[in-house]
């Protein structure tokens, strides 16, 4: 009986975690300067693309199948992926925190100077 009180106790715990993010860990400031719906394949699903700064870089994002655009603006953001198999090579995704707590995953997909 105790082993099922704490499975059931950690797996509240886990959605408690999950529901509530904690907004001192976006550290990262993101500017928005453009945001717009890309159609994916054929489905009529569209994804989120946007122009973002952040660091005095510009960046391309991408969430997929949102449909919908996002406002232009600043955004408290933290970096959940940052893997660097070569020393050319980056793969990057940023966690948005936006303000009703909810969440949203980018995956940088461009670069410019």
């Amino acid at each position: 009986m105790n082993q099922l009180t704490l499975a059931i106790l950690l797996l509240f715990s886990t959605f408690a975690l999950a529901a509530d993010p904690n907004p001192a860990g976006y550290t990262t400031n993101v500017h928005v300067a453009s945001s717009r719906m890309v159609l994916e394949g054929t489905v009529g699903a569209f994804d989120q693309e946007l122009n973002v700064i952040i660091d005095g870089k510009k960046y391309e994002l991408m969430a997929p199948s949102v449909n919908a655009l996002l406002a232009l603006g600043d955004y408290k953001a933290k970096l959940v992926k940052d893997e660097h198999r070569t020393t050319y090579d980056s793969y990057q995704t940023y966690e948005f925190l936006f303000p009703d707590n909810k969440t949203r995953k980018f995956e940088v997909v461009g670069q410019t100077e």
